[in-house]
Parts: structure tokens; C-alpha cells; sequence
């Protein structure tokens, strides 16, 4: 999982700031799940309704993360075990549909987002809870594994059967996880019923409906600071994701590494300070913010076309911001003269 130690996007419920265009119940529940606070709020429903929701969710919530991890005993812990063996196993139905998705994903993106680089990640010492303290792993170290071709390639899945054809390969699906988790989450609440809410797992959320028929606003961080860079409304049904170099890291001898890995030099990616996707999936926005992070200023438009991503603001490590057209219609910077901007149309 992504371990945020300051959120990536503050979502602002403007209670006090503006009037929504009616007055609405809204329901509001906190459950520290898959190693961030996920917030859900829940508008103009009544309150039982919204309660049982919650219980039903915290239960969810607290199944993925006791299936995903890939460090700790449960489903994906077993995958990784067997994987070295190169022998044929069988996994179950939702983590092979997350293999298959991810897969997907990462032939789109070049193999910029690879769920494939566990040992990697884990070599890095990314895996803990806490953020490490260095040193970071030898160059030779890192050389051994990339040449030994961390890919989701090495994967052959047919039905439930699963075998590797590399034994360096450890599955890790912290870029692309907590989408699937939102997206689980809001597909239940529409099942109920519930037809406005957002989930939002550690500043990373999906939206649908609205809040009194007003849109929901959520506002996007400054990478080089902690104030709101900009703001988006979010009305209907869409997901906004975000990577950036401050979620997770650590410094060792004057020099920052921060956990966002180019799987290409097995190194943190370090052209980009923080990438914003909008998309109707949260799992595509997930696994497309980490791939355009690594992309940077030279590759991102490429990757975004590839992976049908036309929502993207990028922040490279000078501060200047790439943005598509169509998101640039839609996002109000709070101070615009003093970025410098580019927009990017097809």
C-alpha cells in the first residue's frame, strides 16, 4: 500500500464557506484500513442507512487488507511464496482478477507501473510499516534483481492456475490496491442504494453524486509545500488520484530516496514531484498516477495516451506544472501567476 505521511489531496466539504443549494444529511465515518485513514462520507441519506454502510465497509476494508498485503500472512503472502518455486498454483478469484487488471495496466504504461518489483520494493526496505532509516541497497544488489527481468510477463495465469516463470518475482500491488479498494467500496454503496458519497483512502478518492445537488470540491496539494495548489469539482461519478515524492521517504547522508520506484533503474523516480489523475476508475487513476510519475516530463503524455488517461497535471521537481487541456478547463488554481504553466492539448 501507499503510506502517506501528509495526505495528497484535502477534500473540503465547504460547510462553513458556502451554502450547498439544500440543506442535506451528511454522514461521516474514519477507519484507519490499508495503512491510511479512509474517510467516507455519505449525503443525503438517513442515518441508519448510512451506519450500516459503514459497518459493511469497515468489514470490507479490513478483508483487503488482510488478503492484499504482501508482506503479511494472507492470500497475496501465500502467492509470493509459491512464486519462487516456479510450480503451478492456484489463486483466488478476486486476486487473479487484480493479476489480470494489472497486467493490463502495466503493458499499457511500458512497464512503468510493475506490480512485479516486490523484491525490489523490499530491498529498498519500502515494505515496513515505517518509513526506513538507509541505507539504501548497493548498486549491485539492484543490478542483480533488474537483470534477472522483474515483469508481470513472467506471469502465466490461465483461470485459476498461476505460475511464475521468474523466481525473483514478488508480487506487490501497492500503486494500484487502494483504487481497487475505492472502487469496491463505491460499487457496494451504489448496490444499497446510495447514490451520493465519496470514499476517500488517504487523500485518494472516488466521488458520485453530489452533495444537495452541488458539486463535491476537492482540493489538490502544493508538492513543494503543504498548502492547496488548486481546486476540482467532482460531480456524477469520477476518481482522483495523486503520487508525490512526500508521501514516503527517508533521507541517509544528505540525500533524500523516496519509495516511488522506476522499475527501468531500480531507483526512486526523481524528475517529478507529483502527479494528478482524474478517471472514472479509481484503480486505472491509481495505477496511471504512479506510471506518469515515473514517466516525467518527457514520457507522461505518451503513457497517458496509452493508458486512455486524458486528466493529468503533472508538478516536475522545478515546480513547473504540465496539464492536460481537458483538466485545465475544469481545475481553479489559487494563485496562477505564480506558477508557471503549461497546457498540453491533444
Amino acid at each position: 500500500m501507499k503510506h502517506l505521511s501528509v495526505l495528497i489531496l484535502l477534500l473540503i466539504l465547504l460547510f462553513g464557506c458556502e451554502q450547498p443549494a439544500k440543506q442535506v444529511p451528511i454522514f461521516e465515518e474514519k477507519m484507519f484500513v490499508m495503512g491510511t485513514i479512509v474517510d467516507i462520507t455519505i449525503a443525503d441519506e438517513d442515518e441508519q442507512t448510512s451506519q450500516k454502510a459503514f459497518h459493511d465497509l469497515l468489514t470490507d476494508f479490513k478483508y483487503m487488507q488482510a488478503a492484499w498485503n504482501p508482506w503479511k500472512r494472507g492470500s497475496l503472502a501465500r502467492i509470493n511464496q509459491l512464486l519462487p518455486m516456479k510450480s503451478t498454483f492456484s489463486v483466488g478469484p478476486a486476486l487473479k482478477e487484480m493479476i489480470d487488471e494489472s497486467t493490463v495496466l502495466a503493458q499499457k504504461s511500458d512497464g512503468l507501473f510493475n506490480p512485479a518489483i516486490g523484491k525490489l520494493v523490499k530491498l529498498w526496505q519500502f515494505h515496513t510499516d515505517e518509513p526506513p532509516a538507509g541505507p539504501p541497497p548497493s548498486d549491485a544488489e539492484i543490478k542483480k534483481l533488474l537483470d534477472s527481468n522483474l515483469s508481470m510477463a513472467a506471469l502465466n495465469l490461465s483461470g485459476l492456475n498461476l505460475i511464475a516463470k521468474n523466481e525473483n518475482i514478488l508480487l506487490d500491488f501497492g500503486g494500484f490496491a487502494k483504487g481497487v479498494g475505492v472502487d469496491k467500496a463505491i460499487e457496494y454503496l451504489k448496490s444499497v442504494g446510495i447514490e451520493n458519497a465519496i470514499v476517500n483512502a488517504g487523500g485518494d478518492l472516488r466521488a458520485i453524486g453530489s452533495k444537495g445537488g452541488k458539486p463535491w470540491r476537492i482540493g489538490i496539494r502544493n508538492p513543494q509545500s503543504e498548502n492547496i495548489i488548486a481546486t476540482l469539482q467532482v460531480m456524477g461519478d469520477e476518481s482522483v488520484f495523486t503520487s508525490g515524492d512526500y508521501e514516503r521517504f527517508y533521507e541517509y547522508q544528505g540525500k533524500r530516496y523516496h519509495h516511488i520506484l522506476d522499475p527501468r533503474t531500480g531507483y526512486p523516480a526523481m524528475s517529478t514531484r507529483s502527479v494528478t489523475v482524474v478517471h472514472n476508475d479509481a484503480s486505472v487513476a491509481d495505477a496511471a498516477a504512479t506510471a506518469l510519475f515515473v514517466a516525467g516530463p518527457a514520457l507522461w503524455e505518451k503513457i497517458a495516451k496509452q493508458m486512455g488517461i486524458t486528466q493529468v497535471m503533472l508538478i516536475d521537481q522545478t515546480g513547473h506544472v504540465y496539464i492536460t487541456d481537458e483538466l485545465n478547463r475544469r481545475i481553479s488554481f489559487v494563485d496562477p501567476d505564480k506558477l508557471s504553466i503549461s497546457v498540453v492539448t491533444k
